[in-house]
């Protein structure tokens, strides 16, 4: 059965996805195998891998969908410069000659990439672009467990589209209509994330974490002054307070004086007024999702609701939309982000450029997002050796030997199957704890993830127990709604309950983990609890582990007390003393190659020189060449447009309109073509 390769590529959280007969085989992010976080290049790892999980080489590919149409991108780029020159010089000089040397060409990039794959001698498989928001829109309602729904797509940006709703019908994507770029709801958020100190691209859910803590004190400071927003949730930015669209930052001097003060440095103190701008903007974000939710709802007619798209990882948000939106049913893209678009693109492919039918699954088709790599017990006890680790193999009585570690206080290491598809740990790479230990979340944050004390952990419930425990208004296997812990809840559960009284719940079944499954149920018979807290296996600044060589990486060099790594089981106080693998020598060549090389290597610090000032003075050049493309090619056209009274694109509010919302691109249709 031929197969088709998704992938998502340069610009953040490259990933690959395979499918096959309509079946999704395998997904995996790029920065898994490369241990760089957010890796944007091309994903030659993940793709490598999704290929060997189906038994594949790129020979039996008969289709690659890459997930944004390149050419619009850039198209937008250039009405972007237009529309804000004269600003937006530093921008363009340092933005265009990436685009001239390697994103106008990405079909050419593509296949260089796929060039170097497994079985890509003698084989050019067709390449496909999907665009942006629909490769977002096929991953949230092809894998859904819905004939008909509804989908909204929220995100930074695509090509040109911010936000966009469409209409699912069985292998068929009917957009509804869009909002433009510059006006982002994800940029938005992002724009308030680098304000708080907080990283762009990798942090918003920082600043969801810290809004419980403050006052909606700033709402109106951002509602009629920063964003306008429909009745329908349709909204325009006023781009006077952002500079995300032509500078090197998201915020300049304006909106500063707007919030009070300058933007809090990196690992600088959270003041009060940080917490309060957190709470405004997470007010303001529930608004206009649940607005446009509504209105998605009152058009199309749908009952049920897919969500996809950086926005769409929001969980607050979600659990409003969840209970408020007058939808019968909501499903979440787990992978909502950049990488999920890899997968979306492969199934759109399949189902809308190939034509495939499509049965929708109960549940859902996700597999419980376990998509990524597995590992055998030999792999495992390779790793083991090779560093003399002391490993038990309990058998059949592991799961209550590792139930009773938690429940003594201790913090486990959970190493099982395979590899989570998305940002969130369900049970293939986590870290299980106590949720009932009033001091665990402390512990965890500062000892274990190295990260900020304020941000909460979220608990994996077994599905049976889970509505005595919190107030779910319905699924949530893939810790992306937030439901009120029960006051009527047979114990407390600090460890996992945000100071709002809320919790970001993983409801665990046995037909989606089964391993998992059984843990919690030998810890609910040890405790009473059927609960774990469940976090991702890394540490701040790390992508989640992917081998069983990087858990025990992250095993020994944090206060973890115990490893299950498949069958064997580690404790800390067993094992030797952590020392770094020394690296590993480059091959020397023979003959003489090898004589040449000795007599070069004394010149190569003088070489490594010689090419940093190569690189400086490119960059420099560069730099030169495209700011006089600025000022002999853009800023006359500008002056040009602005006299002729065009608009590129619009850049603040519209009083007199009841609408931003615009009808879809037409491009959008156009499967087969970059732009």
């Amino acid at each position: 059965m031929p197969l088709v390769l998704g992938l998502s590529a340069y610009y953040h959280d490259a990933a690959a996805a395979l499918v096959r007969d309509g079946e999704i085989v395998a997904a995996a992010q790029e920065e898994r195998f490369t241990r760089r976080k957010h890796d944007e290049r091309f994903p030659a790892e993940a793709a490598r891998a999704c290929l060997e999980a189906a038994g594949a080489t790129l020979r039996d590919v008969e289709l690659v969908a890459f997930y944004d149409k390149p050419l619009l991108k850039f198209d937008r780029l250039i009405q972007t410069y237009l529309a804000f020159a004269p600003r937006g010089l530093p921008s363009f000089a340092a933005s265009m000659p990436s685009w001239t040397r390697e994103k106008l060409f990405t079909r050419s990039l593509l296949q260089r990439g796929l060039a170097a794959l497994p079985g890509a001698a003698g084989h050019r498989p067709a390449l496909i672009f999907p665009g942006h928001h629909r490769s977002h829109a096929a991953s949230a309602f092809f894998p859904s467990p819905f004939e008909e729904a509804a989908v909204l797509c929220l995100d930074g940006v695509g090509e040109h589209a911010t936000t966009s709703a469409w209409l699912g019908r069985g292998r068929r994507l009917e957009p509804c209509w869009e909002i433009g770029f510059p006006h982002s709801l994800g940029l938005l958020y992002s724009a308030f994330t680098e304000y708080l100190g907080f990283r762009v691209n990798s942090a918003e859910y920082k600043v969801m974490g810290l809004a419980p803590y403050g006052e909606p004190r700033f709402v109106d400071r951002i509602l009629g002054t920063l964003v306008d927003v429909k009745e329908d949730g349709s909204f325009r930015l006023d781009m006077r307070y952002f500079d995300f669209a032509t500078g090197l930052r998201m915020t300049g001097a304006r909106l500063h004086a707007l919030l009070g003060g300058p933007p809090r440095a990196p690992e600088g103190p959270l003041e009060q007024r940080h917490k309060d701008l957190a709470r405004s903007l997470q007010v303001v974000t529930e608004e206009v999702v649940l607005r446009l939710a509504r209105t998605v709802r009152r058009e199309t007619g749908a009952r049920r609701l897919c969500l996809a798209g950086g926005v769409a990882l929001n969980c607050v948000a979600n659990g409003r939309v969840l209970r408020e939106s007058g939808f019968d049913d909501l499903w979440i893209q787990p992978a909502a982000g950049d990488a999920g678009g890899a997968l979306g693109a492969a199934l759109s492919a399949w189902h809308e450029h190939l034509g495939r039918p499509r049965a929708p699954r109960h549940g859902d088709a996700m597999q419980g997002a376990l998509l990524g790599p597995a590992f055998g017990a030999a792999a495992v006890d390779e790793v083991l050796r090779r560093h003399g680790a002391v490993a038990h193999a309990p058998g059949p009585a592991l799961d209550d030997q590792v139930a009773a570690l938690p429940a003594d206080g201790g913090v486990v290491g959970w190493f099982q199957g395979r590899m989570e598809f998305g940002p969130r740990a369900l049970g293939g790479r986590s870290i299980l704890a106590d949720p009932r230990d009033p001091a665990m979340q402390s512990r965890l944050n500062l000892k274990i993830k190295f990260r900020e004390s304020f941000r909460p952990f979220a608990p994996a419930v077994l599905a049976e127990a889970a509505p005595a425990w919190f107030g779910l208004p319905g699924p949530s296997p893939y810790m992306l709604v937030t439901a009120p812990v029960s006051p009527a809840a047979p114990v407390p559960l600090p460890a996992v309950t945000h100071v709002d009284g809320s919790a970001r719940v993983q409801v665990v079944e046995a037909a989606r983990h089964p391993r998992l499954h059984r843990l919690l149920r030998a810890f609910e018979r040890r405790t009473g609890c059927p609960a774990l807290v469940n976090t991702s296996f890394n540490v701040r600044g790390e992508p989640i582990v992917c081998t069983p060589e990087d858990a025990y990486r992250c095993f020994m060099k944090t206060g973890m007390d115990h490893l299950v790594l498949e069958d064997r089981l580690l404790h800390k106080a067993e094992q030797p003393p952590w020392r770094e693998p020394a690296p590993s020598p480059a091959p020397r060549p023979a003959g003489w190659r090898g004589r040449l090389a000795a007599l070069a290597r004394p010149l190569a610090p003088v070489g490594r020189a010689w090419l940093r000032l190569g690189e400086a003075l490119g960059a420099v050049n560069g730099r030169l060449v495209f700011g006089a493309a600025w000022l002999l090619l853009v800023f006359p056209y500008a002056a040009a447009y602005r006299l002729l009274g065009r608009v590129t694109m619009p850049l603040g509010f519209d009083p007199g309109t009841r609408t931003y919302r615009s009808p879809p691109d037409a491009a959008s249709g156009r499967l087969d073509r970059p732009y």
